[in-house]
């Protein structure tokens, strides 16, 4: 809406969205030293479900490609990326922006435990305040050549979400799920919101999906029987990659060594965003 407008659509002369039927542009410019080709959103309708794991692991599933790799950490209020790549040194920022870190193969990333004082102090932000601090981390943070950047948004579809949908490049979104038979109703809402801002769903990845015995082999779903082949049938979604409950998946976070998990059930949701 023009700051000329009088909010009167019969008298005024201004040609703002309202009247041309236009949606406004809130795209924010990358920093000019940013190049970045492809960025994909990772997002679940609700915590809890592993987004921020498979973010890492497909991170670095693409780095092990040869492709050039970064993660924006937009879960500001809960932010673990760092923490599982063993990344620990504050950011450094010059006159031209803010330098990203790196981790051991070099995938770069931003996240805001990576400016606290402490990784454990609390971020006790409003809504716009998190959501323009995502925004920053578009525009500020020279983040150089980048085939791939993941976004790993916080869960739901609130302010952070939707910052990231209408000021960043998104080519589309991976939706992570469980198969609790609730979660088909947060899948659905975080379809419908993509659907709402026109981005694409690349993929769904159901995590804990099952337990697999060490000694027979057999799968236990633990929490259920698997439903993402259902849940993607029915929006139409190519794309579906089930992980198992692996306790040395968890192990290898907590150690720092994410990129040491080879992530075979991933491999086809990469060979997707490679064919974008």
């Amino acid at each position: 809406m023009s700051e000329n407008c009088t909010h009167d659509c019969s008298s005024c002369s201004e040609n703002c969205a309202s009247r041309t039927g236009e949606k406004p542009d809130f795209s924010a410019p990358a920093n000019p030293n940013s190049r970045v080709k492809k960025v994909v959103g990772v997002v679940s309708g609700k915590g809890g479900v592993g987004k921020s794991l498979i973010t890492s692991l497909m991170a670095a599933l693409l780095r092990r490609r040869g492709r050039e790799v970064a993660i924006l950490d937009a879960d500001v209020t809960g932010p673990s990326i760092p923490r599982a790549f063993g990344v620990k040194e504050n950011l450094m920022a010059s006159e031209d922006g803010i330098f990203p870190a790196s981790s051991a193969t070099g995938i770069k990333m931003v996240s805001l435990n990576l400016l606290l004082p402490s990784e454990t102090d609390p971020v006790v932000w409003r809504g716009p305040v998190i959501a323009g601090t995502v925004k920053q981390f578009w525009t500020d943070v020279m983040w150089g050549d980048v085939d791939f950047m993941f976004v790993d948004m916080p869960p739901g579809t609130g302010d952070v979400p939707l910052t990231v949908f209408q000021s960043l490049p998104l080519d589309g979104i991976i939706i992570v799920t469980s198969p609790q038979e609730l979660v088909g109703m947060i899948v659905e809402k975080a379809v419908n919101m993509a659907r709402m801002m026109d981005i694409p769903v690349l993929g769904i990845v159901e995590n804990m999906s099952y337990f697999q015995c060490d000694n027979c082999g057999k799968q236990h779903f633990i929490f259920g029987e698997s439903r993402v082949d259902a849940i993607a049938e029915r929006f139409g979604i190519d794309a579906v990659a089930r992980m198992p409950i692996d306790p040395a998946i968890s192990s290898a976070c907590d150690a720092g060594k994410v990129e040491m998990i080879e992530a075979p059930w991933l491999e086809a949701m990469a060979d997707k965003l490679e064919r974008l």
